[in-house]
């Protein structure tokens, strides 16, 4: 093969036999400053791919040469983040009637069409952990930030029953719901939901009565209930979403307890958990971000209120991409494709670190 200069830029390598090898390795091995159309050969794939430096509606980044062609597939993700659930509130006072408030789910956020980019640092990426339990002698917790390029915040625990050191729920993504002091209502927890996340305020408690219901934890849908005179509240609703193909629901408040009554709060939207009768809560879905229910009071003693449910990172993208864990601790994911759209899914449902494309 002849390497002929022709012009300025332009060289001639025609022939009849041989080939062009061209610069290969990792993305790690990557040139520190590349120029625009710079090419090189790809291992981080098998078989390795063909990429080029280009400057994708004024974002450069390394993109992968199409097989079929010369045109670009461009890294556009879809991405869920969904922080951990708060955890549902302890029934707590040893010689009176008391139930504690549902927590709160964790801040949801859905961004379709994000243009991102190859290589380079990489995204940080964390799943939210869920919110502890309110048992005897401590507080439930609030449920752990998630991350990817955007941080969810964690929902708000619910509040512990207790009629002589009464126990408000605590601000979060979705506010946990208020426990219960028998002489007084006292409204539930706000949310602090980043805009444009989704998060609302956690129920109130009601005053004393013959049966004291607890509030029930806010949702990413809609607010906890109020607490009444016969009924723990319940969790406010969840937000369904197909970004996996399957409509999920996700981020649902957790149910208020009740004072010796079997009127108790449920969990919102099938994924919150519930409160129990004269029973511990139930917890909430993991990888749902959603609250735990909240602890009753028995008839003779007083509940624990369960621990909210796990958050969740799902990124979805052309399939032309694949998805590097380069740093970080305990990652669990798992990756599909979608038939209907050859797209891949990925499902982190636990870790924290840095991932690239």
């Amino acid at each position: 093969m002849a390497l002929t200069k022709v012009s300025t830029g332009v060289v001639d390598m025609s022939g009849n036999t041989g080939g062009l090898v061209i610069a290969k390795g990792n993305d790690l091995e990557r040139p520190a400053s590349p120029s625009i159309g710079m090419i090189r050969e790809s291992t981080e794939t098998t078989p390795s791919k063909v990429e080029v430096y280009t400057d994708n509606s004024g974002t450069p980044g390394w993109q992968f040469l199409e097989e079929a062609g010369p045109s670009f597939i461009p890294l556009t993700v879809d991405y869920l983040i969904v922080a951990g659930g708060g955890g549902g509130g302890r029934s707590a006072f040893t010689t009176g009637g008391s139930s504690g408030g549902g927590g709160g789910a964790g801040e949801y956020l859905y961004k379709t069409a994000q243009t991102l980019t190859t290589g380079g640092s990489g995204y940080t990426v964390t799943v939210g952990y869920s919110g502890n339990a309110g048992v005897f002698g401590v507080s439930a917790t609030n449920g752990g930030n998630s991350v990817f390029i955007d941080t969810t915040l964690g929902g708000g625990y619910g509040g512990t029953g207790n009629n002589s050191t009464y126990s408000p729920g605590a601000s979060g993504g979705s506010g946990g719901g208020s426990g219960i002091n028998a002489s007084t209502v006292y409204a539930g927890a706000s949310s602090t939901a980043t805009s444009p996340g989704l998060g609302n305020a956690g129920g109130a408690s009601t005053s004393a009565s013959s049966a004291y219901g607890a509030g029930g934890g806010g949702g990413a849908g809609t607010a906890g209930s109020n607490g009444t005179s016969s009924t723990g509240g319940n969790g406010g609703t969840g937000v369904q979403n197909s970004i996996t193909s399957t409509a999920t629901f996700y981020a649902g408040g957790g149910g208020g307890g009740s004072f010796n009554n079997n009127n108790v709060g449920s969990g919102g939207s099938g994924v919150g958990g519930n409160a129990n009768a004269r029973a511990a809560g139930s917890p909430g879905t993991s990888n749902t971000g959603s609250g735990g229910g909240g602890g009753s009071y028995s008839g003779s003693a007083h509940t624990d209120g369960a621990s909210g449910g796990s958050g969740v990172v799902i990124l979805r993208y052309p399939s032309a991409y694949a998805i590097n864990f380069q740093t970080g601790v305990g990652f669990i994911s798992s990756t599909a494709t979608l038939s209907a759209t050859s797209e891949k899914v990925t499902t982190i449902t636990a870790g924290s670190g840095t991932i690239t494309f």
